[in-house]
């Protein structure tokens, strides 16, 4: 795993929960260490085991654990600069950003070639509804998807539904309904960063 990835569950345990928290959790996890380092790779087998970790000692499943990690990750103060990366490739609405995820895969690795990202697919079933079929090594991080998902269309203002609809170890699927666009007012966005922005 991408020490992006790691590093990323580090951020969102240490700003949400403390930074206690995170070292009991990777010293129950046993990894020997409670630092990563963001461009070295990883063990898969070692994330799994500390997410099912930060899960035990958090009390909560491991889908809302990872649910919880990708709202944090478009919605945390600190990660500003990976919102308006998503925003600026992803449109003027939620819709637009919708059908931009088809190419988040390959943007992600032109900005870190070694960075893999799950390959996504967006389907218009009609009527508001999309699928949307995320394929990846490891399972379970759909629900990191549903929880960005969820935050984008509230950064928009959009009113969405979101379901996990389940898949197996390399594919998982994911629902969505988009009942109105322009619901409530989005976040403020500009395309030029203010002051001290990255």
């Amino acid at each position: 795993m991408h020490g992006l990835i790691n590093r990323s569950i580090q951020y969102f345990v240490s700003d949400t929960y403390g930074r206690a928290a995170w070292e009991d959790a990777t010293m129950m996890a046993e990894i020997g260490f409670d630092n990563f380092e963001a461009l070295l790779p990883y063990d898969d087998a070692l994330t799994m085991r500390l997410l099912d970790t930060i899960s035990e000692t958090l009390d909560k499943s491991r889908e809302t654990v990872l649910e919880d990690l990708g709202t944090y990750l478009v919605s945390h103060p600190h990660l500003e600069a990976l919102r308006r990366l998503l925003r600026f490739g992803g449109g003027v609405n939620f819709l637009e950003f919708l059908y931009s995820l088809d190419d988040l895969h390959d943007r992600a690795r032109l900005a870190v070639p070694d960075l893999d990202l799950p390959k996504l697919e967006i389907i218009d079933c009609g009527n508001g509804d999309f699928t949307l079929t995320s394929k990846w090594i490891v399972a379970g991080f759909g629900y990191v998807l549903v929880g960005i998902l969820r935050a984008m269309a509230d950064d928009y203002g959009d009113l969405v539904t979101l379901d996990h609809a389940g898949g197996d170890e390399t594919c998982e699927i994911i629902k969505i309904k988009i009942f109105q666009q322009e619901f409530a007012e989005g976040r403020a966005f500009e395309l030029a960063a203010g002051p001290g922005a990255v």
